[in-house]
């Protein structure tokens, strides 16, 4: 099908929470809009059964009609002939309305996915379409992303916003191109800095327990939290080990990474391991003053941060130096 408003709005892809189907969504308007032949797949029922129940919710006077459907008009070929159809499109209010008729779960799945979608959109200006990245491919995606940064680097752009908008991209773009990379299996060594720096047992002890009484007073962990069962001190002091002399971890990046890694893997914890784990990660950093890039950003984001150390925590044991090779990727620019 050939849809002659394919430039209005964005199509992003959103898949089922048990994976057994997926379904493309346009994104328009700050709202998300699917035909009813997509509701129905999404909620498992007949389009007949969908058209009953939104027919049902305008008479009712739950929604308004001219405020919830949209047109889109398409062309496909039928026997050799150009034939135009025009689609009726139904936004996120009527999707919602309708999954409580019919499966609230569902509904609430689809509401949840499609609201951090939205935001995401609004704060950043762009959604990524993962399916049309990989079409695009890893090299030309590359020369896109570099472009982008040279236009930032001459200051091309008059608006702070759009100035802004870009960085976020860049910022992302990169996320995205060394973890392709990882999956790729095709990381280069990473530039490194020297460091003396380490963390004292007594330093980690202060800032573990700091975490802890902040996120009891916001009631998002109990006592176990920050609990050893380990061994932190061998951890801590394993970053430093050397031999005849050497350090065996002779960087910043070498360092932080088998801090983040160790703690992630050997659970010193009995609860807290990954929060602690990204603590120690970010303390270390700064104290090295390796936490900030020169223009005053920080090297890796909160999400980042956050994808490494899952990526950490469901990684196989025989993977540990590729892990730690992609975590130093993150700190070397």
């Amino acid at each position: 099908m050939q849809d002659q408003n394919q430039n209005k709005g964005e199509i992003i892809l959103y898949r089922a929470k048990d994976g057994h189907f997926a379904i493309d969504v346009r994104l328009e308007e700050d709202t998300v809009w699917l035909t009813q032949k997509q509701i129905a797949r999404l909620f498992v029922v007949n389009t007949p059964a969908i058209s009953k129940h939104i027919k049902n919710i305008y008479q009712e006077g739950e929604l308004v009609e001219r405020a919830t459907i949209s047109k889109m008009e398409t062309v496909r070929r039928e026997g050799g002939r150009a034939v135009k159809r025009t689609l009726e499109l139904y936004n996120l209010d009527i999707i919602i309305s309708v999954g409580y008729r019919i499966n609230s779960r569902r509904a609430t799945q689809f509401r949840v996915w499609a609201t951090s979608v939205l935001r995401d959109h609004l704060i950043k200006g762009a959604t990524f379409n993962q399916k049309r990245l990989q079409e695009l491919g890893l090299d030309r995606f590359e020369q896109t992303v570099l472009l982008i940064k040279q236009a930032l680097g001459k200051k091309q752009l008059n608006s702070d916003e759009s100035l802004g908008l870009l960085n976020i991209i860049a910022d992302y773009a990169h996320a995205w191109i060394t973890l392709q990379k990882y999956d790729e299996g095709r990381l280069t060594p990473a530039k490194t800095k020297k460091t003396s720096k380490t963390i004292l047992y007594e330093e980690a002890a202060k800032a573990i327990g700091e975490l802890k009484q902040a996120l009891i007073n916001k009631k998002q962990t109990g006592e176990l939290f920050g609990k050893e069962r380990g061994s932190l001190d061998g951890i801590l002091k394993s970053i430093n080990q050397s031999f005849g002399g050497t350090a065996l971890y002779p960087s910043v990046e070498a360092k932080a990474a088998h801090l983040l890694y160790f703690i992630v893997k050997d659970h010193p914890f009995v609860d807290g391991n990954k929060r602690i784990a990204s603590l120690l990660f970010l303390t270390f950093l700064a104290k090295n003053d390796y936490l900030f890039k020169k223009n005053g950003e920080r090297k890796l984001s909160d999400v980042a941060l956050a994808a490494l150390v899952l990526l950490v925590a469901q990684s196989n044991p025989k993977q540990k130096d590729t892990m730690v090779s992609l975590i130093m990727h993150f700190l070397s620019d």
